[in-house]
């Protein structure tokens, strides 16, 4: 099995690279080697490549600078994986991207499932929609992932901020009405790589008869101020800590350039029903996380 990972730096990239060696033979590329604003250069790489399983962990995911940039956050986001779908069809390779729930307006009171309607509320979210919308309309093989809040240690996340602010404040403040699935990037690779395992024999065709959308996130639910609360709690190296509370806060309390969706909290059962895997309880996934604090 040939995998060509496009992204390999970033949080899942870096994941993703690791957790799919024993699969086969992982090529991987990021910018700067590789700019996604030129056409040509991604589609020399890829037909260059020609592998059997295309993955993109590239996004322009500053959702606050998307409103200003949007012709870049348009450029990566829409006309890249588009470009990358298209190469994958010529080749009958398999394509893997990876979307948010900011696709969704946040308004909905249960857990977005599939066949809901998006409505994003922000440039970030329009630009992965229509993302999805591209890749959909090639008509290729493809698997399109929406997650959620997806964190590592090793770059700047909430997690980390979090680590940060509780070295430096005695009082922190952290949004209540904000509501998702924290998701750690190595448990997301690593189903990945297991998904990818599956098929026995005929791993290819087996994939191909399950391709489409899926949520795919950390199980559970939790409020920032939950997240918040729990990053401290298990921290390794909470004597460093010198904040004494942690209060909640509303989102209208941070005015920020781009709207945030308040509830977007992904139901992923039909990924694990169909393939018979899911990502851990979100707190236990952040406990083995946190085992990574230096």
């Amino acid at each position: 099995m040939r995998i060509l990972l496009i992204g390999n730096s970033g949080q899942l990239g870096w994941e993703l690279e690791r957790t799919l060696a024993p699969l086969g033979k992982v090529s991987s590329i990021d910018y700067p080697e590789l700019d996604l604003n030129e056409p040509e250069a991604v589609r020399s790489v890829i037909s260059s490549a020609r592998p059997d399983i295309l993955i993109n962990a590239t996004a322009f995911t500053p959702v606050d600078r998307a409103e200003t940039e949007i012709e870049t956050a348009m450029a990566i986001n829409v006309r890249a994986p588009e470009i990358m779908a298209e190469e994958a069809k010529k080749i009958h390779a398999l394509f893997i991207h990876y979307s948010t729930d900011y696709v969704f307006d946040g308004t909905k009171t249960e857990l977005y499932v599939e066949q809901d309607t998006p409505n994003p509320i922000n440039v970030y979210g329009r630009s992965k929609l229509t993302g999805e919308k591209a890749i959909e309309a090639i008509g290729s093989y493809y698997f399109i992932f929406r997650t959620s809040w997806v964190y590592s240690l090793r770059r700047d996340s909430f997690v980390t901020k979090v680590l940060q602010w509780s070295r430096t404040n005695q009082t922190l403040k952290i949004v209540s009405d904000q509501v998702s699935n924290p998701t750690w990037s190595r448990m997301l690779a690593e189903v990945n790589a297991c998904l990818l395992s599956k098929g026995g024999d005929q791993p290819m065709a087996w994939l191909r008869d399950r391709v489409g959308l899926y949520h795919l996130a950390g199980t559970g639910v939790a409020s920032r101020f939950e997240w918040a609360k729990a990053i401290l709690t298990m921290d390794p190296r909470s004597s460093e800590q010198v904040t004494r509370e942690i209060l909640p806060a509303r989102t209208d309390d941070f005015p920020t350039p781009a709207k945030r969706p308040l509830h977007t909290a992904l139901d992923c059962r039909r990924f694990t029903e169909t393939f018979g895997l899911q990502l851990p309880d979100w707190q236990i996934a952040l406990q083995l996380a946190m085992e990574n604090v230096r």
